[in-house]
Order: C-alpha cells, then sequence, then structure tokens
C-alpha cells in the first residue's frame, strides 16, 4: 500500500464551525473491515453533492462518504459564505473571458444555487441563507477600473448589475471607505459550515457517513483499498472530492496549488453599534482586486474580514501565521469602521483554496476506477456542488450539455518543479498583497 504523507488539519478558530447550530447526529468513525460499492472521500460541497446524487442514481448500492475531519470543520466551512451566481474569472480582464464559456459557467453557477435551495427549504436547514446579493468594491484607482470593465462585461452577458456611486455606500454597508460599488442582485449568502453540516445531516439511507477519519493508505486494482487508524475499507469505485489532498492519493501531483486565505470575525454588535455602523443589516463585499479584502456583515450581526494569503504545499494551516494575519485584520477593520473602536475579533482562522494556474478544474476519470472532482479555484461552494451532482449523473450514464462543458476542460496545467513552485507562488502573493493597496 501507498502511504497517504499529508492529511488535513486546520486550526481551531473558525466562527462559522463554532457557531454552527448542533448537529443531529453524532459523528462516526471508520472500524473494522468494510467493503463498498463506491467510496467517496472528502465531506465538502462537492463529495456531499457526490454522494447524494450516487445514492439517488444507484439506490441498490452502498455508498461511503470519508471525511479527515468533521464536516464543517475543514474547508467547505472556512470560507466567506458566497453562492455566487456569475461567471468570475479572474484571469480575465473584465472577469468574464469567452463570452460562450462565460453563459456556461453561469449556468452551472445558477443550477447549483438551485440544488442548495431546494434542499435547504426540503431539510429546513439553518444555515442563514439568504438572496441579498453581492457588492463588488473598489477604492484605488486599478480596482475601479476593474468595477467599469466587470459592469461591460456582465452587460454583453445580459446579467443585471448597478454600479453605485461613492456617496450612497453608506446607505448599503455602513462605511464611507469605498469610492465606488459594483451591485449584483444574484449571489445567494450562507453559512457555509452551517449548511454543510445540514446538507450531511440529511444524507441519503445508502449513504453512510465517517468523520474524524483520515485515510492513511492506498492501494489501487481492481478493488481500491483504503486504510484509516482503524479500519481497511475495501470499494469497487472511488471519487476523489478533497482538492489538492487529491495529489496525496497519487494524481495530478504536479497540477493543484493550496492556497490559504484567512478571516476574522468581531463579537456580536450591540444595538448601539448597530446604529452607529447604519447600512442595511446583511450584505457581502468583495474586492475589485483579487488580493484585496472581503467583508461580510452576518444575520446575528457580526462582521468578518478576510485577507492575506499563503502557500501551503503540505494544504496542511500553519497556526503561527494567525497572529499575523489578525494584525492585518485590525487594520483593515479600523480603516472601514473607524465608528467601532471597541469592536473586537472573538475568531481568527485559515482555510484552504485549491486553485490552479490557468484557472481549470478537473471533472472525470483520474485512473482505472478512479474519478474526480477537483479544483475549484475560490468557487467551491457552487462549482463543487453542481460538479459532484454533474459526476454521479455521468458515472450513470448520463449526458448533457453542462457535463459535456465539464469533461471538455483541459484540466490544471501542471507546475514547475521545486524550488522554483513555492519561489514563485510566494512571489506573486507578496507582490499582489502589495499593489493591492488600500483594497488590503
Amino acid at each position: 500500500m501507498s502511504k497517504i504523507v499529508s492529511i488535513p488539519s486546520d486550526d481551531n478558530g473558525c466562527a462559522w464551525f463554532h457557531l454552527s447550530p448542533p448537529r443531529k447526529v453524532l459523528p462516526k468513525q471508520l472500524r473494522g473491515n468494510i467493503q463498498a460499492d463506491w467510496v467517496v472521500v472528502g465531506a465538502g460541497f462537492t463529495g456531499l453533492s457526490t454522494a447524494r446524487q450516487l445514492a439517488l442514481n444507484f439506490p441498490e448500492q452502498s455508498i461511503i462518504l470519508v471525511e479527515a475531519q468533521e464536516v464543517g470543520f475543514g474547508s467547505s466551512g472556512r470560507n466567506s459564505g458566497f453562492l455566487i451566481d456569475l461567471p468570475h474569472d479572474i484571469g480575465a480582464s473584465d472577469y468574464i473571458g469567452d463570452i460562450t464559456t462565460a453563459g456556461m459557467q453561469l449556468k452551472l453557477n445558477q443550477e447549483a444555487q438551485n440544488i442548495i435551495k431546494r434542499l435547504v427549504a426540503e431539510y429546513k436547514i439553518d444555515c442563514q441563507l439568504e438572496a441579498a446579493g453581492k457588492y463588488q468594491a473598489a477604492v484605488e484607482s486599478r480596482g475601479l477600473m476593474i468595477l467599469e470593465s466587470y459592469k461591460r462585461g456582465l452587460d454583453k452577458l445580459g446579467q443585471d448589475s448597478e454600479i453605485i456611486q461613492e456617496k450612497d455606500l453608506p446607505k448599503h454597508f455602513g462605511t464611507s471607505f469605498y469610492k465606488k460599488a459594483l451591485y449584483t442582485p444574484g449571489t445567494l449568502l450562507v453559512q457555509p459550515a452551517a449548511l454543510v453540516q445540514g446538507l450531511a445531516t440529511n444524507l441519503p439511507s445508502n449513504v453512510t457517513l465517517f468523520e474524524n477519519t483520515p485515510i492513511t493508505e492506498i492501494e489501487y486494482g481492481k478493488k481500491i483499498t483504503l486504510k484509516s487508524h482503524s479500519a481497511i475499507l475495501s470499494a469497487d469505485k472511488l471519487i476523489l472530492t478533497n482538492n489538492a489532498f487529491a495529489s496525496k492519493f497519487g494524481f495530478l501531483k504536479s497540477n493543484l496549488l493550496p492556497i490559504f486565505t484567512y478571516a476574522s470575525m468581531t463579537r456580536t454588535l450591540d444595538k448601539n453599534e448597530q446604529e452607529l455602523l447604519g447600512g442595511k443589516k446583511t450584505w457581502g463585499i468583495i474586492p475589485a482586486d483579487p488580493f484585496g479584502t472581503t467583508l461580510r456583515r452576518t444575520n446575528d450581526q457580526r462582521l468578518l474580514i478576510r485577507n492575506s494569503f499563503s502557500f501551503n504545499p503540505s494544504g496542511v494551516s500553519t497556526s503561527s501565521y494567525l497572529q499575523k494575519v489578525k494584525k492585518r485584520h485590525n487594520n483593515s477593520f479600523k480603516n472601514r469602521f473607524p465608528m467601532l473602536p471597541n469592536v473586537e475579533f472573538e475568531f481568527t482562522w485559515g482555510g484552504a483554496m485549491n486553485l490552479s494556474r490557468n484557472h481549470e478544474s478537473f471533472f472525470g476519470k483520474l485512473g482505472p476506477n478512479v474519478y474526480g472532482a477537483l479544483c475549484w479555484n475560490g468557487l467551491g461552494t457552487t462549482k463543487g456542488t453542481i460538479a459532484g451532482t454533474l459526476l454521479a449523473n455521468w458515472l450513470a450514464g448520463e449526458r448533457s450539455e453542462l457535463i459535456d462543458f465539464l469533461l471538455a476542460s483541459p484540466g490544471p496545467n501542471p507546475n514547475p518543479p521545486e524550488p522554483f513552485l513555492s519561489l514563485g507562488v510566494n512571489l506573486n502573493l507578496m507582490l499582489g498583497q502589495y499593489r493591492s493597496g488600500q483594497e488590503c
């Protein structure tokens, strides 16, 4: 058997996880010798949707979903909770790029939103889902130009958007920090850890979820054999939905980039502080500059700041970086919310995004009896949801316009070898954060 040399290990500071409603079921841990028709590794947005749809497509077969940590503790519960409908190609000058490709991305994202809305309503998942739209905001000249360019791209795509000028922005989100924003109405805001935990609680009966069960060894063959600390699992087919950790399983070994980004969340604002802030009661802001600051005002009246990046080739969190980024978050907060001098952060955490150099994902067959849906370039909430669903449909013999589009992707580009990879990525991250200026 081949050993898995790195397993997920995130810090314990994620606000979304700690503020989630109590789980309805206790997590199980894989034990003994177990046989299954299918095993899915990674219970984030992609893995949960894959396992759910496999169970519906193959009701007589057994599906085991394995998660190294607790559902909601990893990357799927650590993002900023934006379910974005629009194309978001940061490699294109107008965030749209090729109009045909953008149209397909729009269909994928909107279908993902429909799936999530249906499941949240069906199972009454308490995850603060709100059709609030999103603001993309800027203060630097480069960011202001991006907003105008993105507006033109959205007009070309036939999507609603509204430029909001500086004088009107405080009515929307209180702070007068920004000079311009682009509002788009189609984004859903959510408490991400609560959402994935709710989805995990309501899986079909032929799916068995095992949490806190990292896979430590694997052997490929006619049967796939996976070993954890307490069990041996044999399955006919394996599906990897564990993003950058797929490289630890022997696939896309030089194609994936685990980039960590960091967030802090305040305590709940009291009524006086809410009045001092003003603006709408909930909103979400993403930066025009990709290296800028993301903001959320949550349903329970907390403020979230997200910025700063690091490259962690192991895919594992580095806790020593948290104190450094918390200082940066404090500065970002003070710049934006001078009316709230006594509001402090209650939580600070890091979380991984799986990126590729060409902004492409992987969808399809990785090897004999091994399949994958991987690498969502920072948009895993929607892309993972729809890709997992469509992968299960494809494995059941279905073909569609959206499946064919995903299958046609060239996949993530190979990375340069070390030490050039780490040198190049770290330099780009450092320069990007420096050039973002006030946006950070």
